[in-house]
């Protein structure tokens, strides 16, 4: 570590004191990598670590988290989406780096760009009326991402100025582009929830939706789309003799499932003190024991409730809805509008997108249904292909993540829903025995 030279010796041991330590071992588990963290305990330290991993759209197979006194220890299984351990030198490298770095970069290469940050009432062709706006207007986009959820729409769209490549700071032209696309937003029935901000600042995409769609309060709506997707079990019970509230979730596995459900914890200023993550086939169980900041329980039934209401949503916004869809093109002005324009003359929905371009190629992809939120029919997604270029618009399945490399384990029932409380002292022991500290948690 090298230090800065205006540095005392107390500064650097605290610092010393406050770095995570990481320890990546490859020979523990035979079907997964394990990542150990140790650190000081701090508001936020466990997302820091859960973002790391899944920004590299890694998949936490199991998780142990343990905390005592102020002290936190963290152990993660996992595995690329394919489902085999790490060995790239190069991604070893960086995990151990991005862990261990205070305050580390986390900005994606949006510096130079302006963001724009939508929030309203999702509608068919909403996306296409969007794009056609930022063309207008001499946007170019260069990353985006739409989520979807409860008839609600969040995006964070990327752009610069289609002539100069500079990102827009001109104040008529911010203010033009948020009166247009607000508007758009507005349609006929959403003039008081629509919103639209332009900023400099540069942030986490993800955790950025997931705020948003938070503020807009999602999680209390009620879908316009049926979408026949799989419904989240979450339950909130007070262990009062212990000192914590008990949440449980289980919910079917996806990548970046434990991001969501911790971003969601961490920004409703809960602390998680320990925790158990554990998947099984195409499921996931997960136990969390938290208090908030102040060290308070969950303190009356509407927080709970709410509570409840608010992981689903963290749990469903990326849930993928429809057929996936990748688009892979030279770029080009007009380009989204003129793509997700033929989604909507051809009837199908965007639930989902994710835009980015690199070295002047498009790479896109979009999550698609019928108008009713079912899924759409094959012939009109071959039409859409044809009109779009064969070569260019494929249809993609979804990562194989749910790979049943069967570890012996002893089978764990995680209570959803009436379960029985397990006991504080056997789950720290038996935390405290998977990251390595203790011979046995019998």
């Amino acid at each position: 570590m090298e230090w800065h030279a205006c540095l005392d010796e107390y500064e650097k041991l605290v610092i010393r004191m406050n770095t995570p330590r990481v320890v990546i071992d490859n020979g523990v588990c035979p079907t997964a990598t394990l990542v150990k963290v140790d650190s000081a305990r701090r508001h936020g330290i466990l997302l820091d670590a859960v973002q790391v991993l899944t920004d590299l759209n890694l998949s936490i197979k199991k998780a142990y988290i343990s905390s005592d006194g102020q002290w936190f220890m963290d152990v993660f299984h996992v595995t690329d989406l394919n489902g085999n351990k790490l060995t790239d030198e190069s991604v070893i490298s960086y995990i151990e780096q991005s862990i261990e770095t205070t305050h580390c970069d986390r900005s994606h290469g949006f510096n130079g760009l302006t963001a724009l940050e939508l929030t309203g009432t999702d509608r068919i062709g909403l996306l296409s009326e969007v794009f056609a706006v930022l063309a207008d207007l001499q946007c170019d986009v260069v990353d985006a991402k739409v989520w979807t959820h409860n008839g609600r729409i969040a995006s964070l769209i990327f752009v610069k100025d289609c002539n100069s490549g500079s990102p827009i700071e001109d104040s008529q032209q911010i203010d033009k582009i948020e009166a247009r696309l607000r508007n758009v937003l507005k349609g006929d029935n959403d003039i008081r929830s629509a919103k639209t901000t332009v900023s400099m600042a540069v942030t986490h995409t993800e955790r950025r939706l997931h705020q948003m769609m938070f503020a807009d309060r999602d999680y209390e709506r009620k879908p316009i789309l049926e979408h026949k997707s799989e419904l989240s079990a979450v339950t909130v019970q007070n262990w009062v003799e212990r000192g914590y509230s008990v949440v449980n979730v289980q919910c079917k596995d996806r990548t970046k499932l434990l991001f969501d459900v911790v971003c969601t914890l961490t920004d409703m200023q809960y602390v998680v003190f320990h925790a158990t993550i554990k998947t099984s086939g195409d499921k996931a169980y997960l136990e969390f024991y938290i208090r908030h900041r102040d060290g308070i329980l969950v303190s009356s039934e509407p927080e709970r409730h709410r509570l409840i209401q608010c992981l689903q949503a963290a749990v469903e916004r990326r849930a993928s809805e429809g057929v996936r869809l990748e688009l892979c093109t030279s770029d080009r002005q007009c380009l989204l509008a003129d793509v997700t324009r033929t989604f909507r003359e051809n009837g199908l929905n965007v639930t989902r997108a994710e835009i980015s371009t690199t070295s002047d190629v498009a790479l896109n992809v979009f999550y698609v249904t019928d108008a009713t939120g079912n899924l759409a029919d094959p012939k009109t997604i071959e039409a859409v292909r044809q009109k779009i270029g064969l070569g260019n618009l494929k249809v993609k399945e979804l990562p194989s993540v749910y790979h049943e490399k069967a570890e012996p384990e002893e089978q764990q029932a995680v209570g959803v829903g009436g379960a029985v409380l397990l006991s504080l002292g056997s789950l720290v022991r038996r935390n405290l025995y998977n990251l390595g500290l203790i011979k046995s948690y019998s």
